[in-house]
């Protein structure tokens, strides 16, 4: 049980100690090249949820994010332990959940610096973070996990 939490704060620390060198070594709106023009780094800040929604709002990500640590919490000990796949996924979405957590605490406003540029489509992703991105692959393994369960409970049907 505790490598499952290991990954929660392998998370947290890569998380935090990257916001922290964009905090210290770059202006709010510098630009680091990085494969130019697909990837880069952006210093920017974030003070709603994805994409800039509910600006201000913090008592609200407030309420919500202890809400859903709890909720990851009692999961992970419900039905996480059982499965490998399910448990790593709810430590990455704990960790990327904690992560923005504590800048939204100490900093109001979350801190973010990945910016992306998909060509093909010509789209300029949201900037994000560390944080941000252990809560998107969770989300996508968390899919991953549902429908390799839904698959073995009708193939144990048919059985």
């Amino acid at each position: 049980m505790i490598v499952y939490y290991a990954i929660a704060v392998l998370i947290i620390g890569l998380d935090q100690l990257t916001k922290w060198l964009v905090v210290k070594h770059m202006e709010l709106g510098e630009q680091i090249p990085l494969l130019d023009p697909y990837l880069g780094l952006l210093s920017h800040r974030n003070r709603g949820a994805a994409w800039g929604m509910l600006e201000g709002k913090m008592w609200l990500f407030y309420i919500v994010t202890v809400v859903v640590i709890v909720a990851i919490l009692y999961f992970f000990h419900t039905e996480g332990k059982k499965d490998r796949l399910l448990g790593v996924s709810l430590m990455l979405l704990l960790g990327g959940a904690v992560g923005n957590f504590i800048d939204r605490l100490w900093r109001k406003e979350v801190v973010d610096f990945v910016d992306v540029l998909i060509p093909v489509i010509r789209y300029d992703f949201p900037i994000f973070n560390v944080a941000d991105a252990a809560l998107t692959i969770a989300v996508i393994l968390i899919l991953l996990h549902v429908l390799l369960d839904e698959k073995k409970k009708k193939k144990n049907e048919v059985s």
